[in-house]
């Protein structure tokens, strides 16, 4: 299984906001052992995030969906995904009781939309506000408020998919590179990731003008041992380059 994530708001896509949820949910991936391999924006069109779903719901990966589950006009997200799925809406019997917990004598049709789904979904409880959202196979719907999609995020994660948890053991590590161009290490990149396969290198220029010199951050993740022994090779194939190497940021 790969991990997905979409990412749908029009104010996110005009820039109007910031998005959080990319690196909040690589970290609650990180803290158990996984990665997130895609994640995908979209504004708030039903064309576009029915099309998406279609697509991801042919794979096997685990998809996350922030955004687009309330009772507004602009929230398409429960539709599309009943699109998707080829499946009916209907009122889940769980949320029902949940939205009418939360809302007592001031629940109306309008808000329990709220809790209408594809058919064949499970809920995810919202600890917030008791207001959920709702899981269809392998894809997980969340609200886009953080503070409400983030804890459901890892309550998907420890509920459905605790057998995954640190299946791989990976690590990172890197060192600086100074006074070589990019295009001479590519060399010792290709050579390393043919003796360690699995073993992703990585180089991420700086151009300086900042308190840094110009450099060049060199790494690799994958196994620790492999990983290990890359940072040695890289260590002596910049010096035998003719470059210079730091375990730190040399100041400007």
């Amino acid at each position: 299984m790969g991990f997905g994530a979409i990412i749908i708001g029009e104010e996110i896509i005009r820039g109007k906001r910031l998005d959080k949820h990319f690196s909040r949910l690589v970290e609650i991936m990180g803290e158990r052992g996984l990665k997130l391999d895609w994640c995908t924006y979209l504004g708030d069109d039903p064309a576009l995030i029915t099309a998406m779903l279609k697509r991801t719901l042919d794979t096997d990966d685990v998809v996350f969906s922030f955004g687009g589950i309330g009772a507004t006009p602009d929230d398409h997200t429960r539709q599309c995904a009943g699109t998707a799925a080829g499946m009916p809406l209907e009122l889940h019997p769980e949320a029902e009781v949940l939205l009418r917990e939360r809302f007592g004598a001031e629940t109306t049709p309008l808000r329990l939309q709220m809790g209408v789904f594809p058919k064949g979904s499970n809920i995810i409880p919202n600890p917030h506000n008791k207001v959920p959202g709702f899981s269809y196979r392998h894809h997980h719907f969340v609200p886009g408020f953080p503070v409400m999609a983030w804890p459901m995020c890892a309550w998907v994660l420890d509920t459905h998919y605790p057998h995954l948890f640190h299946r791989v053991d990976e690590t990172e590590a890197a060192i600086f590179v100074y006074e070589l161009p990019e295009s001479t290490i590519t060399p010792l990149m290709t050579e390393v990731e043919a003796k360690h396969p699995g073993l992703k290198s990585f180089s991420l220029p700086n151009m300086g003008g900042g308190p840094e010199r110009r450099h060049i951050e060199l790494g690799a993740r994958g196994a620790p041992d492999a990983v290990a022994q890359t940072i040695e090779c890289f260590k002596q194939g910049v010096v035998e380059l003719g470059g210079r190497w730091s375990s730190t940021l040399d100041p400007k």
